[in-house]
């Protein structure tokens, strides 16, 4: 007979039953971040159908944002006070059921006023089952919080080509209603395997949180200030971010390659995505969060630059992937360096209210890249743009790195 799922007294963290949960909210993850990519696969074909220029096309996306951030804060609360199961279930229920609803819709703005209800569907699979994996890890913990993100860009991954199938067979419409019924029929049995609450800390884990050899410093700021930071960090790396994943698809349309190729390349950026966030959980693991977001941000930077002289079909498939390697490990850096400084019973919606704000900026980045489009006829000075917020990024983290104490090393 199988061996009994171990009581709340007898689990430890990093422990066996951990690693499986890790595995459970990875699948979770990728089922639930449909929501994050559905729209921008059928942006091109949501702007035929309802007949809108390309600022109007990009709003549902905007619109799923809003609702992925509101839900990460709300949810996250809940999260806090009652387990992850019961959000988890609820929520996909309704990201199931805002696919279903969008498929019937008659103009731009009742498809993207339902994008608010996918969006908050899909939230309950992004930072609470990140702020609920890392209480379940002290010495892994980094690679742990990177696993569970990796889940939205495993769905990254697979539902774009996965849409596009749908999309060359039956159309947006039917597409998203089948979307609908595997969100409903996957997320509700798997939430409830989430049952289990987390292990009480060890003794040990306040000295010893990672695999670091010298303890973590008292942040210099008080926590408000420090999550205000987080706050304009989170906001500018990904309006930074929103450029190339948001649009990719409508600039290889633009320069006649077709949505086949910029879905291709938005799953190859995100595949990229994954390495780049295992990489940088295992990397935290020993420099910390603040670093380890600091070598991710500098490097989208860089990634972002060559957009703009590379616009060839092989050139940009080359691109697509050195921007997913560079970018990666940026989000889930933030909930590392919350877990790192802030109250541990606060982390659903501290993590929460950090992933709303890299949410908002992937709305806004998402509307004024098209925005800047409609302006200017070309995605050059948007890409320009992304580079200008991207610095912001970066001088808020140098801010927090140079303001940190230094502390002794701790003999092993």
């Amino acid at each position: 007979m199988p061996a009994p799922i171990p009581t709340a007294d007898q689990r430890r963290p990093d422990d066996v039953y951990a690693w499986l949960r890790l595995v459970l909210c990875v699948l979770l993850g990728t089922l639930g971040s449909v929501g994050m990519w559905a729209v921008v696969v059928v942006l091109p074909a949501v702007q035929v159908d309802f007949a809108v220029e390309r600022a109007q096309a990009s709003l549902p996306y905007t619109m799923t944002m809003v609702g992925f951030g509101i839900g990460n804060v709300l949810i996250g609360r809940y999260v806090d006070r009652l387990g992850v199961m019961l959000p988890v279930a609820v929520a996909g229920t309704l990201l199931g059921l805002g696919y279903i609803l969008s498929s019937f819709t008659q103009s731009i703005w009742q498809f993207a006023l339902l994008q608010v209800m996918v969006g908050f569907g899909a939230s309950a699979t992004f930072g609470p089952l990140i702020a609920d994996i890392s209480h379940w890890f002290e010495r892994r913990r980094g690679i742990a919080v990177a696993a569970v993100a990796c889940g939205n860009y495993v769905a990254g991954v697979v539902w774009p080509t996965v849409i596009k199938l749908m999309l060359a067979g039956t159309g947006w419409r039917v597409a998203f209603i089948w979307i609908g019924v595997i969100c409903i029929a996957g997320i509700l049995p798997l939430s409830l395997l989430l049952r289990p609450r987390p292990p009480a800390p060890s003794d040990d884990s306040q000295r010893k949180p990672s695999l670091l050899r010298k303890p973590l410093a008292p942040s210099p700021f008080s926590p408000n200030a420090l999550q205000g930071l987080l706050i304009v960090a989170g906001i500018a790396c990904c309006v930074a971010m929103a450029m190339p994943q948001v649009h990719i698809v409508a600039y290889c349309v633009d320069l006649g390659f077709g949505i086949a190729r910029g879905a291709e390349m938005l799953s190859l950026m995100l595949a990229g995505g994954i390495v780049s966030r295992l990489a940088s959980g295992f990397v935290a693991d020993y420099i910390g969060g603040v670093r380890t977001l600091l070598i991710g941000s500098v490097l989208q930077g860089l990634s972002l630059l060559l957009y703009i002289p590379f616009d060839g079909l092989a050139s940009l498939y080359m691109v697509s992937l050195v921007f997913g390697l560079a970018q990666g490990g940026i989000v889930p850096s933030y909930a590392i360096i919350v877990r790192e400084y802030l109250p541990a019973r606060e982390a659903g919606q501290r993590v929460g209210i950090v992933i709303m704000a890299t949410i908002g900026g992937m709305a806004f980045g998402g509307w004024m890249s098209g925005w800047i489009y409609d302006l200017t006829g070309s995605y050059q000075a948007a890409f320009l743009n992304g580079i200008a917020w991207n610095l912001l990024n970066i001088s808020v983290m140098l801010l927090i790195l140079l303001r940190r104490p230094r502390t002794e090393t701790v003999k092993a």
